[in-house]
């Protein structure tokens, strides 16, 4: 019988941080909502919550990248909203931001989850920030969550 590694939903005694774009601030105040929201409903102590704000999406993987290195949490939420203007100035910032956030991942082994909207209207981006599509911010924390249990469980080689 094969040994299965399932990542568990608690937050309980984890510690995480939450980087966050200050840019499209009305969208995400509710993401930033939705992701704190839910670490705390699934038992994570809010002082074990570090919110750190920056400028855009764009600068949030050089947060995340200071974050992971120092060591002190167990998963790193990135929650961005980039809208669609009329230049290709979106198709930059987007794409550096998930790359990014995907690169820091990979170098530091923290779990990072992306809750960055990309969206063509500020609609979508309110549907998605806690309208009819649910919130992304909410989604990127159970993200984390279950990442950061499957990291303590391969890390320690036994369930956590």
């Amino acid at each position: 019988m094969p040994r299965i590694i399932e990542g568990t939903f608690s937050g309980e005694g984890r510690r995480f941080a939450i980087v966050v774009s200050r840019f499209n601030s009305l969208v995400t105040r509710q993401l930033l909502d939705g992701a704190e929201d839910c670490l705390v409903r699934h038992g994570t102590d809010e002082k074990n919550i570090t919110i750190v704000w920056c400028p855009g999406s764009f600068e949030i993987p050089q947060v995340a990248l200071q974050l992971a290195r120092k060591g002190s949490v167990d998963a790193i939420i990135c929650v961005g909203c980039v809208i669609r203007g009329e230049t290709p100035h979106f198709d930059y910032v987007a794409s550096e931001a998930a790359k990014g956030v995907a690169q820091v991942a990979m170098e530091t082994g923290v779990p990072v989850a992306f809750g960055i909207l990309t969206t063509e209207t500020l609609e979508q981006a309110l549907e998605r920030a806690g309208a009819k599509a649910g919130n992304k911010g909410w989604d990127a924390a159970m993200t984390a969550l279950e990442l950061a249990s499957v990291s303590r469980q391969l890390s320690a080689g036994k369930k956590a």
